[in-house]
């Protein structure tokens, strides 16, 4: 099976674009990777207005990207990635490392043209929901009346409808999963996490994946216990009680050696 056949396998939802890999590490791994994020200097640390970030790889300009070399705990991950994935045309250079607390999130947006057009997003610690939100440009104004959709059902007042077949989603993101997507889905749709301590997942388009979470304590439980409760209302939700740290890999095709030559 190659790189292709295999990564088809774990497309979620209605896009053809959109991919989701549980568990692509392991706790080792993790922890791993946790231990030299938070080993930097704190200077690495660049604070926003509601997370704070390290950049690895170098500065993206709007002409490409100003190099520098990712340090050996990302090459090993960014190769990993491009050699298993086979979606990029030359191994990973650059990478965005996102801290979350409990309460923070990052508003919907979308990646710049300096970046080929797959984003690869693996998450660490705590859980937490990702919506896909269409462009505006691809919305339909409202109808003054109600109207009739594709399936002869009939839309009410006010409700949105968009382009061809774009419409809102959410994906659930697993500690240690890879959430990969391109083309369409890069494109055509925002993305970004709410500013909220607790999270929906009700209706999100890997919702088997909350099985593996337990929600009274936060901690990772087989799907036998999970299944004893999952059905209930008070268990659409996953209480974001840690940090959450997301490794943001893409590969910017531009490269420019020279600061001053562009």
């Amino acid at each position: 099976m190659d790189a292709e056949e295999k990564l088809s396998c774990y497309k979620v939802g209605s896009l053809p674009t959109v991919f989701y890999v549980p568990d692509f590490i392991t706790d080792s791994e993790e922890t791993f990777l946790l231990h030299n994020i938070y080993g930097v200097n704190a200077s690495k640390w660049k604070p926003m207005k509601n997370r704070r970030l390290q950049n690895w790889g170098g500065v993206v300009h709007e002409k490409g990207l100003l190099p520098q070399p990712l340090p050996p705990w990302l090459t090993n991950l960014t190769k990993r990635m491009y050699e298993e994935l086979g979606l990029f045309p030359s191994p990973l250079n650059h990478v965005l490392i996102n801290e979350y607390l409990p309460n923070q999130g990052i508003m919907p947006h979308q990646d710049g043209p300096a970046y080929f057009p797959v984003v690869a997003i693996l998450s660490l610690g705590s859980p937490a929901v990702m919506d896909f939100t269409p462009h505006a440009r691809l919305k339909l104004d409202s109808q003054d009346n109600t109207d009739k959709d594709s399936e002869g059902g009939t839309l009410e007042i006010g409700e949105e409808k968009w382009l061809d077949d774009h419409h809102p989603f959410s994906v659930l993101l697993m500690p240690r999963s890879l959430l990969i997507f391109k083309d369409q889905a890069y494109s055509d749709y925002l993305h970004g996490i709410q500013d909220s301590a607790v999270h929906c997942y009700d209706g999100v388009i890997n919702e088997t994946e909350a099985l593996k979470y337990k929600e009274s304590d936060g901690h990772h439980c087989s799907s036998e216990e999970a299944l004893e409760t999952i059905g209930k209302e008070e268990c659409k939700n996953i209480p974001r009680t840690s940090n959450r740290v997301s490794l943001t890999c893409r590969m910017v095709p531009k490269v420019h050696k020279n600061l001053f030559r562009f």
